[in-house]
């Protein structure tokens, strides 16, 4: 098959339409899958099968129950399951939309060239998979394994990062990590040698202080915080948060603090000066187990409650009083280091700073701040060793930032456009449960990598922006249809949870360890998948440590004893912590050793330019962004997103609820769809607020016809596409997209020009 030119294509998909959204009925999607009425489905009459939930990454274990006739009837939790505890959010118990959404891809497509447009035509597997890895072994004999790129996401993604280290190639990335953990992990690591992972370990059901800044629990639905956090509420625990919205936990917060946008870090230094000058840190924590606490406190004298005042225009009073809130609960008090992590550029700096806070407060290995997780040593599968490649994501990444834990999307991203002219070309794209038009900004330069590269083969489930850019579309089943690795949780007590597929996959899809292994034969890696089915890999591993398939199979969550204790009180041996000093670094050694600050350092993230307003973008309590817009049972909770403004930000513009506005960036980009109001004092007046994965332009051009999300094609303001400014992290390449802005148009814009036109 020849190279394609994808700005063909761009003209069918990725036109905008004059900012009308499509808005078809839901047709009776769920009454016409139950024809007969229906009876309560009884207990003895159900079938259950394990599963455990991929609607978000929290990968809460469940049950999924069928009728007689095979149909699945209900989600419901596993109640031995710690990070559910028996029960699902509603995105947990939404999720068999997923599975009964006709929208989603059904077979193989493969793109073609008609009567000179360009268009998807029906395949065969076996085409699709031939042609697969036709195309890696050409980009292979023209410029090494090494330039096909993996970038990938959740549950399905370790099946194809073994295909590609099998092959040979190790340039992968993960969006998720440049734009959520990295920054995180690393300044964990660097503080107290050990990094946090998921679910994060935080002794929230103990706490008697929570501290939420820029976190959002409540709205993410992280299933297990959620609850902890709900019975905190009823025992009258303190809940501070920090954010320049009204969110829902500010809601139910003893102190809301609505900070200036860019100025966390101002915020958590003066509560280090505070907690230090008055002495409400735990003197005999860290006596014992800090390292640099008198460099420390000289660092941050200069950072004065009155300063941060002026910086956050949070009032000196309220950080004051803040700080004695945590020091009065100290150690049972928990800073939470958040998920979502990559804001401002300096992310590394800001995660250090938390961590420095919950380690002057006593909370790191204390009940009622962090506990120590443990997990199952689950052993791979045997397999011969990959073999080396002749450069990696660590090639790309690791020169520039010493702390990249992996590879950084975006930079990876940066090595397939055309003007790259280094050693480390990236020749191919092999993309999995993920969309990068979506969630890897600036949205034009990762368009462009797509159109320079020799070939684009996309996993997914539903049509999507990054679809429509693939040379070959390979269907997969959805969580309830499939059998995936199994999940290892580090938790309080290490427990292992099965996902077995409930039903078989509907129309043509197949499971990605069946993609990946059916790729793999016919790549010649045979002695890399010396098993017919993933069941005997699962089960090798199970039986490793004293169960079976079979087992979990009928109990679904299996705990293991721990070997450690939970608490740092509870070593009988002084405590040693996997950092130069073996101690937590309020002073980090490797940060000074390397050239960065040693201790954060708080900096200016400058203002907006005039007439424009900072650009916040979340999420939604029953939406996982981009990936459940479509749901029909998801759908039916929120349709549509709103978007925040202040009232004096509506009085300038006569805006009224409701009504129907543009967004437009400095750079002159303007959204493609429009997006209705909420007036709100919920919000500052110098920012708005906009849930993300909405505005969605997945379309594709069949031989059969128009494949599209209808609920979700064209419903309000994808933010991403709005996002010109990346700040870099230049300790991990974390992706900090929130110094964005953003004008309000009134009148429709596409329609303006086409009336020019």
């Amino acid at each position: 098959m020849s190279k394609i030119n994808r700005r063909d294509f761009l003209k069918i998909s990725g036109a905008a339409t004059a900012g009308l959204a499509i808005t078809p009925p839901l047709s009776g999607i769920f009454n016409s899958l139950f024809t007969e009425e229906e009876k309560p489905l009884l207990e003895n009459e159900a079938v259950k099968t394990p599963t455990v939930c991929e609607v978000c990454f929290w990968n809460c274990a469940g049950w999924a129950y069928k009728d007689k006739k095979g149909r699945i009837r209900k989600i419901i939790g596993n109640d031995k399951d710690p990070h559910s505890n028996g029960r699902l959010c509603p995105r947990g118990t939404g999720g068999l939309g997923m599975y009964y959404d006709e929208d989603r891809l059904k077979h193989p497509l493969i793109r073609v060239t008609k009567n000179g447009k360009q268009v998807f035509r029906k395949a065969t597997w076996e085409e699709a998979l031939s042609l697969v890895a036709e195309k890696m072994k050409e980009i292979d004999k023209k410029y090494g394994k090494e330039s096909m790129a993996l970038l990938f996401h959740g549950k399905t993604g370790p099946h194809f990062e073994h295909l590609f280290k099998a092959w040979g190639s190790d340039t992968m990335g993960e969006p998720a990590g440049a734009q959520c953990l990295i920054a995180r992990e690393a300044g964990f690591i660097a503080t107290y040698g050990a990094g946090l992972a998921s679910p994060e370990p935080t002794d929230i059901r103990h706490t008697d202080c929570l501290v939420l800044i820029g976190n959002h629990i409540g709205e993410n639905m992280h299933n297990g915080h959620v609850q902890d956090v709900s019975d905190l509420i009823d025992r009258g625990g303190t809940i501070i948060t920090v954010d320049p919205r009204f969110s829902t936990m500010a809601a139910h917060s003893t102190k809301w603090l609505p900070i200036k946008p860019s100025t966390d870090l101002a915020l958590l230094l003066a509560w280090m000066n505070v907690i230090i000058n008055e002495n409400l840190y735990d003197k005999d924590y860290v006596e014992k187990y800090t390292y640099g606490f008198d460099l420390l406190k000289a660092h941050v004298q200069k950072y004065t409650p009155e300063w941060a005042a002026s910086v956050t225009t949070i009032p000196a009073g309220d950080i004051i009083e803040t700080a004695r809130m945590m020091g009065a609960a100290s150690p049972r008090v928990v800073i939470h280091p958040g998920r979502h992590t990559a804001w401002y550029g300096d992310d590394t700096q800001r995660s250090r700073a938390i961590a420095i806070l919950n380690a002057l407060l006593g909370s790191w290995g204390r009940k009622g701040g962090f506990y120590f997780p443990e997990k199952v040593k689950l052993p791979k599968h045997p397999h011969p060793p990959f073999p080396k490649p002749r450069w990696s994501w660590k090639d790309i990444s690791r020169q520039k930032h010493k702390l990249a834990i992996m590879g950084i999307t975006n930079e990876i991203i940066d090595h397939a456009l055309p003007e790259y002219d280094g050693p480390y070309k990236v020749k191919g794209f092999f993309i999995t449960a993920t969309n990068p038009i979506q969630s890897v900004p600036p949205q034009e330069k990762v368009i462009r990598a797509l159109q320079n590269v020799d070939f684009v083969v996309v996993v997914d489930t539903m049509p999507s922006e990054i679809t429509g850019y693939a040379d070959v579309i390979l269907p997969e089943a959805t969580y309830l249809e499939r059998l995936d690795h199994i999940r290892n949780a580090h938790h309080r007590q290490p427990n292992l949870a099965l996902r077995y597929p409930v039903v078989p996959p509907r129309h043509e899809t197949k499971p990605g360890w069946w993609i990946a292994r059916e790729i793999a034969l016919r790549l010649g890696l045979r002695d890399y998948y010396e098993w017919e089915n993933f069941e005997e890999v699962l089960d090798w591993q199970l039986k490793q440590v004293g169960s079976s398939l079979e087992e979990l199979k009928k109990v679904g969550v299996k705990y293991f004893p721990r070997k450690t204790p939970l608490y740092i009180d509870d070593y009988d041996e002084p405590y040693w912590f996997n950092t130069n000093t073996g101690k937590i670094e309020l002073y980090s050694t490797d940060f000074a050793e390397w050239g960065y600050d040693p201790m954060p350092v708080y900096k200016n993230h400058g203002e907006a330019p005039p007439g424009y307003l900072r650009l916040i973008y979340g999420r939604l309590p029953m939406h996982t962004f981009g990936r459940t817009i479509n749901n029909p049972n998801l759908w039916e909770l929120k349709k549509e997103p709103a978007l925040w403004i202040h009232p004096k930000v509506a009085k300038l513009y006569g805006l009224t609820n409701g009504q129907e506005v543009w967004l437009q960036n400095p750079k002159g980009k303007v959204s493609s769809f429009p997006v209705k109001v909420r007036i709100t004092e919920r919000i500052r007046h110098d920012s708005v607020f906009l849930p993300h994965g909405f505005g969605n332009k997945g379309k594709l051009e069949t031989e059969e016809g128009e494949i599209i999300q209808t609920r979700a094609y064209g419903r309000g303001i994808l933010d991403s596409e709005l996002i010109y400014n990346v700040e870099i992290d230049p300790v991990t390449g974390g992706t900090g997209l929130r110094n964005n802005f953003v004008k309000i148009l009134i009148e429709n814009p596409h329609r303006q020009k086409a009336n020019e036109s």
